[in-house]
């Protein structure tokens, strides 16, 4: 045995995630090895260049919700994080006009009232309705789910602490909560609104990362999940990493690894070695032994239950479980080598407009017409899709001159009809998604240098994302929370004694958070803390 490295912590995956993980960990002291199957860190928080001169965000875009005390805690500026506000989101429509919403409020009431004076007015109450949910689910994304079976005194007070701050809200924002939670997105708004184009943008943050449409229920608080972005305390900012997103999970790594954390790629994981219902270490791929105290595993239940751990090892009801649990992977991603900007019918030449995101979501119709295709198997033929020009903001990823443009679509549902294959229909799903752009801007394919097209069974297999879902598992009502991944297991911990989960299959969920990771560690302390 002596033969075999001993470390405290093995964290299986070095997305941002397991890295946040690994980092509280090994500032408590702990031994810590990170084990990445790739040959770079970051999972699908990764910047590569694809083309020679051209740095893709591969997979993850924009950061929006990672945590300010994460950046606080492991001090990320001076790892060399550094955002860049992405201000604004512009909708070209069919008819020749548009919607372009900004960070500035003024703006944006003005350019709203261009539609609708209705909607103008309605727009300042609806982001002070949205600010109250914020406020009360925010502490909550920052709890470890309380487990509502038990009578552990506990837990019951973290159940109180929830029950007490929604009697606290107003009954109004009592009553947005509920629906919130219930409805659709495209319901929901049209509570509020008049303005299709404004209702179909709007209703695309509900429907991200999950196989449902803007009129089914449950997207509205999808909707609210996007909604917290805050990046340096300031509400609802989103933003661009400098560097493209791989630089979020470089600072992170650098702070574990300033901390004594080791981090190894090219390290796959091919099982968790279990002696007497413990956790005790990982067998690779290439066949070396891991030994370690504890296992925190970043990667998605399915990899860590089915693939790394024998059946017999785990409870059925738990195994069962985790079969159910819903990953249903419904959106690719598209991304071009430019030799110049897009040109937009409706907003020609270069401008502001183009430096914040630009979403193809006319209509809440076209929205939902979308995702009818996709129920049945198709891609849809005219997809959702959202794309931002980080280029503009941070010429180091481009050539001088040129141009990376990322476009995020849906759907793309890894389930395609049997008589289809995402290998085969990799080049038309591309080509689809530049087509749709070309017919707002025509110069598209004219412009286009290379191109980088990645379909959900690409995410699963390069990314080791199941079903390609970027959220490690959808953000329905019945996987949040207490429910996230499994019921009754909602704590980052396993039926395997020493033996965690820490990636965004757990609560609070996907987005680049790191909040799942932070989580994940305090709860391991905890018990270390306790075992002692």
């Amino acid at each position: 045995m002596s033969k075999h490295p001993k470390y405290d912590v093995v964290v299986i995956g070095g997305g941002h995630n397991g890295l946040v993980n690994a980092a509280y960990l090994a500032r408590a002291g702990k031994k810590v090895v990170v084990l990445e199957r790739r040959h770079v860190v970051g999972g699908a928080a990764v910047t590569e260049e694809i083309f020679p001169g051209f740095k893709f965000s591969v997979c993850s875009y924009v950061v929006s919700l990672l945590r300010p005390e994460i950046i606080r805690d492991l001090d990320l500026p001076r790892h060399g994080l550094e955002i860049l506000p992405l201000d604004g989101t512009f909708t070209p429509m069919p008819s020749g006009d548009y919607l372009w919403r900004v960070n500035d409020h003024g703006k944006t009431r003005r350019e709203i009232a261009r539609h609708s004076k209705v909607d103008a007015e309605a727009y300042e109450e609806f982001g002070k309705a949205m600010q109250a949910m914020c406020r009360f689910v925010k502490p909550i994304l920052a709890m470890v789910p309380p487990d509502p079976t038990t009578l552990n005194p506990r837990e019951l007070m973290k159940l109180l602490f929830v029950g007490r701050r929604f009697l606290a809200m107003s009954s109004e924002d009592k009553y947005n909560q509920v629906q919130l939670m219930t409805m659709s997105a495209a319901d929901f708004l049209d509570q509020w609104f008049e303005t299709d184009v404004l209702k179909a943008t709007m209703s695309a943050s509900g429907i991200i990362g999950t196989f449902l449409g803007v009129r089914s229920p449950g997207t509205a608080y999808v909707l609210l999940h996007h909604y917290m972005g805050e990046i340096d305390g300031a509400f609802r900012s989103w933003g661009f990493a400098r560097g493209g997103t791989g630089a979020v999970s470089n600072s992170i790594a650098e702070a574990a690894k300033e901390a004594g954390a080791e981090i190894r790629t090219q390290a796959a994981t091919a099982k968790i070695i279990v002696k007497d219902g413990k956790a005790r270490g990982v067998v690779l791929q290439n066949g070396d032994q891991i030994y370690a105290d504890l296992v925190s595993s970043s990667v998605d239940p399915r990899h860590t239950f089915i693939e790394f751990i024998e059946p017999s090892q785990l409870p059925d009801d738990f195994v069962d479980e985790v079969k159910r649990y819903k990953f249903r992977g419904s959106s690719g991603k598209v991304n071009l080598a430019l030799d110049a900007l897009p040109d937009f019918k409706c907003l020609p030449g270069p401008g502001e407009h183009l430096r914040g995101a630009i979403s193809i979501s006319p209509s809440v119709e076209y929205m939902e017409k979308a995702y009818d295709e996709a129920k049945y198997g198709n891609f849809s033929r005219r997809p959702y899709i959202d794309i931002v020009i980080p280029s503009l903001t941070d010429p180091s990823v481009a050539p001088p001159g040129k141009h990376v443009m990322s476009c995020f679509v849906q759907y793309a549902p890894y389930k395609l009809r049997p008589e289809l294959n995402w290998d085969e229909q990799r080049e038309a799903f591309g080509n689809n998604v530049i087509d749709t752009i070309a017919e707002y801007a025509p110069n598209l394919k004219r412009i286009i240098i290379n191109k980088q097209v990645l379909t959900p069974l690409d995410l699963e297999r390069e990314f080791g994302l199941s079903e390609g879902n970027i959220f490690q598992g959808e953000l329905s009502l019945e996987q949040l929370f207490f429910l996230r991944p499994v019921p009754g297991w909602a704590q980052y911990r396993t039926p395997i004694k020493n033996l965690y989960l820490c990636g965004s299959a757990t609560h609070p969920g996907g987005g680049i958070m790191g909040a799942n990771g932070r989580l994940a560690a305090l709860e391991i302390l905890k018990d270390w803390k306790g075992a002692a």
